[in-house]
């Protein structure tokens, strides 16, 4: 059990919660979204690939060349078949706050409330969304989640 943390009575409290929700009926007007955001490098080839010929495959070598990084949020929505995804330039907790409000805004303008699944990264608070936006809109926002 070493990747799971103490069972203490805050875990096992979010644990049951997150059972809970997820044995919950389908309901498209409150869907389930799951999120989570990974960082990948960008990396570009320092030499040409060799092509394919007759009997031999493309042959591409090993080295490379590190060309920055990019951030790749992701949010599933299992019950409906869909994925919305995003690619920014870093992971801050206003990109997590912008992606959230794009997924409210033109996913789901009509629901009145989406239940939204992701992990204990620090930008996943509701201080994410006071930081990207005023008060009045970040209350609006998170109203709705």
């Amino acid at each position: 059990m070493w990747c799971i943390p103490k069972l203490n009575e805050e875990y096992i409290e979010r644990m049951e919660s997150l059972l809970e929700i997820y044995s919950r009926p389908v309901n498209p007007d409150e869907p389930l979204i799951c999120m989570d955001e990974k960082s990948k490098q960008l990396l570009r080839d320092t030499r040409l690939a060799l092509p394919m010929k007759s009997g031999k495959v493309k042959r591409t070598d090993y080295e490379y060349n590190r060309n920055g990084t990019r951030n790749i949020f992701l949010a599933v929505a299992p019950y409906e078949g869909k994925r919305f995804c995003s690619v920014t330039n870093r992971r801050t907790k206003k990109d997590f706050a912008q992606f959230i409000r794009e997924l409210l805004m033109k996913h789901y303008p009509h629901t009145k409330k989406v239940h939204l699944v992701c992990d204990n990264l620090n930008t996943h608070f509701s201080s994410s969304f006071f930081k990207a936006f005023s008060r009045a809109e970040a209350k609006r926002l998170l109203k709705r989640i």
